[in-house]
């Protein structure tokens, strides 16, 4: 099990986009990305060999610190997190965060979903990629389908998506497309299939409008 793992950075702020946009939480952004999306804006994190090794104990402590400051969960994103095995990151955090009522820190998890599942998060946010689509099971397990559109295509692709999550769950899967930045005909085509199919949702970077991390 991994005692270490390479962290491009961690901060505490409000999650811009998704389901959970608004609130306070704490980023764990893990280094390594082998998928490679062309409008990535992390592209820094890619390389995991330019990050340094971080102890998992030193993680989790900042992580109930950011806690104790307000954060309502976690997150641990990427890059690519899944490229690591975060079963013991996960527990770490779980036991280092635990509160007098014996419950800790909601973990959420933001991937492409194209490597196994590990950590048993508590939120799976899964933004899969056209060109390199995510596993049925990560597909099936997510809480949250959150789909970039820069092009028509990317919605026949979000929709393909949509079909395979869990719609027996309860509470069902939420739906999200997020336009790429600054790209005009993905916010055209996102604003107009959200308009116009009721089951999807639009996703705002506001972190992006706002100015913050």
């Amino acid at each position: 099990m991994e005692a270490t793992l390479p962290v491009v950075e961690c901060f505490h702020s409000l999650q811009g986009e998704g389901a959970h946009a608004g609130r306070s939480a704490y980023f764990i952004r893990l280094a390594s990305c082998k998928v490679g999306c062309s409008w990535c804006d992390t592209k820094e994190s890619w390389n995991s060999a330019v990050h340094l090794q971080q102890n998992l104990i030193d993680l989790s402590l900042n992580t109930t610190k950011a806690q104790q400051e307000g954060a309502a969960f976690v997150v641990i994103t990427g890059g690519e997190p899944l490229h690591h095995n975060l079963n013991q990151l996960c527990k770490e955090i779980r036991k280092s965060t635990l509160d007098q009522e014996n419950s800790s820190i909601p973990i959420h998890l933001e991937t492409s979903g194209v490597d196994p599942l590990s950590g048993h998060p508590d939120w799976i946010t899964l933004s899969p990629k056209r060109h390199f689509p995510p596993r049925s099971d990560v597909l099936f397990s997510c809480q949250e389908l959150k789909v970039v559109i820069n092009n028509e295509e990317d919605l026949y692709f979000a929709e393909r998506m949509a079909n395979q999550t869990n719609i027996n769950a309860m509470p069902q899967p939420q739906l999200f497309l997020q336009a790429g930045w600054n790209n005009k005909e993905g916010q055209s085509l996102a604003f107009k299939h959200v308009k116009n199919n009721s089951h999807w949702r639009l996703s705002m970077q506001t972190h992006k409008w706002l100015g913050v991390l």
